[in-house]
């Protein structure tokens, strides 16, 4: 139980607040640069930022792009990125065999990055809506998303990536069962130091517009996604999914999105204190820029508050498209 202050004016609760100085030597939590992860987009092509239009400031980057990011990420002193690719609609198809082609565009860009910015950590997603016709994170056949043949597609594709040299597999699909299936497939094939990040706790929620935007995925979902991804209703079954990815060799958890679920980050590391990070969406992200553009609020410190509110819900990481701002922010340059 805590201890309760002594009455006033013997307990004057200001007198820790009364200078900038004080206030830094009893302040609980402090956001760092430590705690960035960085979203990008990869294209293709050559010498390409293509802004996306429904998050300032956000581009997609073809590959040689994604190497200068990687450097200025690594400058900043930002510890790891994660790569989201945007495929050619051409390479698109039911069967997603370009997830788990050696040389897509996730691939290529983690393999350039490490000849140039060997330092930098390199997450990737796994899911196949980026490569899938239907724009679902799974097969598709007769109107439903198929569990079992999706995980087998997800090994494939979590095992190009950790041959490509990424560090940290992101499974974003939420598929019963994937996390057991790639663990015991990365140490069948010598990739036993690979980490998995699982998503978790994802939510089929209304933010994630703008990124289906920044990979092209939007117009070819049919339908929503509420058969996989969970219910915004739910808390316990969030402790249930996190538990049970923990069992099958998750090395870290996220839960997704961000802001409106800091209650599921605080009750995640409560209950399982292993390292806990939230995905700061691109609906989250639009909102804050939106905002600021607008004049409404003040940008810079709206971003800094948002995010040191995942480090007070529990949070030991933040997945932020506002990486590269906070980390120059917090450096004063």
């Amino acid at each position: 139980m805590s201890h309760q202050p002594a009455a006033f004016p013997a307990a004057r609760l200001r007198r820790t607040r009364q200078s900038a100085a004080v206030r830094g030597l009893v302040r609980e939590n402090t956001l760092t640069v430590d705690d960035l992860i960085w979203p990008i987009f990869v294209r293709d092509g050559e010498g390409v930022e293509e802004p996306v239009a429904s998050m300032p400031g956000v581009v997609r980057r073809s590959v040689d792009k994604i190497v200068e990011a990687a450097r200025e990420a690594h400058d900043l002193g930002i510890p790891a990125i994660c790569l989201f690719p945007y495929t050619d609609p051409l390479k698109k198809t039911e069967c997603c065999s370009e997830a788990w082609n050696p040389n897509n565009l996730s691939n290529t860009a983690t393999r350039a990055i490490k000849d140039a910015v060997p330092e930098i950590a390199i997450m990737t997603d796994v899911a196949l809506d980026p490569y899938n016709i239907n724009g679902h994170d799974g097969f598709v056949k007769d109107g439903k998303i198929l569990n079992d043949e999706t995980v087998e597609a997800l090994v494939k594709q979590a095992l190009s990536q950790a041959e490509a040299g990424a560090e940290i597999i992101g499974p974003s699909d939420m598929m019963d069962g994937r996390i057991g299936a790639i663990r015991t497939a990365l140490e069948a094939n010598g990739h036993s130091e690979v980490m998995i990040l699982s998503y978790a706790a994802k939510y089929a929620s209304a933010f994630y517009g703008p990124f289906r935007d920044a990979v092209g995925a939007s117009g070819a979902l049919k339908g929503d996604k509420t058969t996989y991804q969970m219910d915004p209703g739910n808390s316990d079954e969030a402790l249930r999914l996190v538990g049970r990815d923990l069992d099958e060799g998750a090395d870290m958890v996220m839960v997704k999105p961000g802001m409106p679920y800091l209650d599921i980050c605080r009750s995640v590391k409560d209950q399982f204190g292993v390292p806990t990070y939230a995905y700061q969406v691109s609906g989250e992200y639009a909102m804050i820029m939106g905002a600021a553009q607008s004049g409404w609020i003040d940008g810079d410190k709206a971003m800094v508050e948002s995010l040191l509110g995942f480090k007070r819900a529990g949070c030991d990481g933040i997945l932020t498209y506002f990486a590269p701002a906070v980390a120059r922010k917090l450096s004063g340059a």
